[in-house]
């Protein structure tokens, strides 16, 4: 268990240090806003769809913790030049392993390298900070304004 604890800790660390697609991005098609209260959290999305569905770009700006920003990287990264109806089955299996209703060990999943955030869920006020940056990318996609973790 420690091993995987030290290459959380090493992949969290990078991806807030040197986040993957963070970046203004001026053709996005969707955006969104999202706000994490409890922690402070602030991100705008960025997606850039193509008429058959394909989230070709998607970059975000914003503050937040290490989990958030984190989160937010490797999403992007997970969810670039995928179909959106991939993109809203990996929100839902994220969602469901950082609040313990998926175990990826035990579950076949798409999540692949996103299961580094399995353990988020016995840190009940981090789920939402590793969650937010996933309810902007829907919030984004069905072109709604802001997304909470509220």
């Amino acid at each position: 268990m420690s091993g995987r604890n030290d290459l959380y800790q090493q992949v969290i660390l990078d991806h807030n240090k040197n986040p993957r697609n963070f970046k203004v991005m001026q053709a996005a098609t969707h955006e969104c806003d999202g706000h994490n209260p409890l922690c402070g959290d602030q991100i705008r999305l960025y997606v850039k769809k193509t008429a058959d569905g394909t989230i070709e770009d998607i970059s975000f700006n914003g503050n937040g913790c290490a989990i958030s920003k984190s989160s937010a990287s490797l999403m992007t990264v997970a969810v670039k030049g995928k179909a959106e109806s991939l993109a809203r089955q990996l929100f839902s299996e994220f969602h469901k392993m950082v609040t313990g209703e998926l175990d990826p060990e035990t579950v076949t999943n798409q999540l692949g390298k996103l299961t580094i955030f399995s353990g988020v869920r016995e840190y009940p006020s981090r789920i939402k900070c590793a969650s937010l940056s996933w309810h902007a990318l829907l919030c984004a996609l069905d072109k709604q304004d802001k997304a909470s973790t509220e």
